[in-house]
């Protein structure tokens, strides 16, 4: 069957689409434990870099993308692993449409997050390690995921009774337990500058 499949070529070029939109596609990926800010840096980071900078962005959420795209798969290691599988290829098609593309995953695994990084030239992949001490992720809990997971109510959480690897070498990493959400997404705005992602505006 897979021999029958035959990719279309498309006239209008990746470069095409950056140049109408005015800046450089990336995928900015977002990882850490539940309650580091990870929505809430995303949403932070992309209403500014749309309202300053103009710039075409799409914000892919965990919550969002389990109501939907991804409702049927639960929270078992292979479910986890699809679940960032087809996120990532959604990240890619929206790359090749020249948008600035925000995650929000805690993605646990590097494994995963490395195949990801594997569908997209080196420089259009950046691991966003948004850092917290899990003692300030209990504490702040807004979900009150952690209580569920230490009274025994939630299996496979991560942080608890299910392992988070940390990134070996991100891109960018930000601590949300010393730093506020603006400081973060300065940072970030930052290096985007640097590496003329998107232009001063």
């Amino acid at each position: 069957m897979q021999n029958d499949i035959h990719p279309h070529h498309h006239l209008v070029s990746l470069e095409d689409r950056s140049r109408v939109k005015g800046h450089l596609p990336l995928v900015l990926w977002m990882t850490g434990l539940s309650g580091s800010g990870k929505s809430t840096l995303a949403n932070a980071l992309e209403y500014r870099l749309v309202h300053t900078y103009g710039a075409h962005t799409y914000l892919l959420d965990g919550d969002n993308i389990r109501t939907g795209l991804n409702a049927g798969l639960g929270f078992s290691d292979a479910d986890r692993k699809e679940n960032i599988r087809r996120v990532g290829e959604v990240a890619r098609l929206m790359y090749n449409a020249g948008l600035i593309v925000i995650t929000a995953f805690i993605s646990p695994f590097r494994s995963d997050r490395d195949i990801v990084r594997s569908l997209l030239k080196p420089e259009a992949f950046w691991e966003v390690f948004v850092s917290c001490p899990i003692e300030t992720c209990i504490e702040r809990d807004p979900k009150g995921l952690y209580k569920k997971a230490l009274d025994g109510k939630i299996s496979e959480f991560t942080g608890i009774n299910s392992p988070y690897e940390a990134p070996d070498a991100p891109e960018i990493q930000v601590d949300t337990g010393q730093l506020t959400v603006d400081e973060c997404v300065e940072l970030i705005i930052a290096r985007m500058l640097e590496q003329q992602i998107i232009k001063h505006g």
